[in-house]
């Protein structure tokens, strides 16, 4: 299971890459869902502590909660692949710098 999550790690961004360079215009897509995703991360987090704090209902459970909503998962592996994508694109723009 770890080598098939591995391996769908370096493969997604991969993939990312590709598409990339095939059309210019997927790169200004994959921006623009990082930024959303970015926003979305950000704002359930916010609200979830918020709403966790004036409850005040400081426990390991409902702090750890946050990390069990759908769009905060989801929005979190889109991160994680495109900071590898941009990883990705920047060591292949360095290689091809004199």
């Amino acid at each position: 299971m770890t080598t098939i999550m591995l391996a769908i790690y370096i493969v997604i961004p991969c993939f990312m890459v590709y598409l990339q360079q095939k059309w210019t215009s997927f790169r200004h897509s994959l921006n623009i869902l990082a930024v959303i995703a970015a926003i979305l991360f950000s704002t359930i987090a916010a609200t979830s502590i918020t709403q966790i704090i004036l409850e005040d209902a400081v426990f390991m459970t409902t702090i750890h909660a946050v990390f069990l909503h759908p769009i905060f998962l989801i929005t979190g592996a889109y991160l994680g692949f495109y900071v590898i994508y941009r990883l990705i694109n920047v060591t292949i723009q360095e290689r091809t710098r004199p």
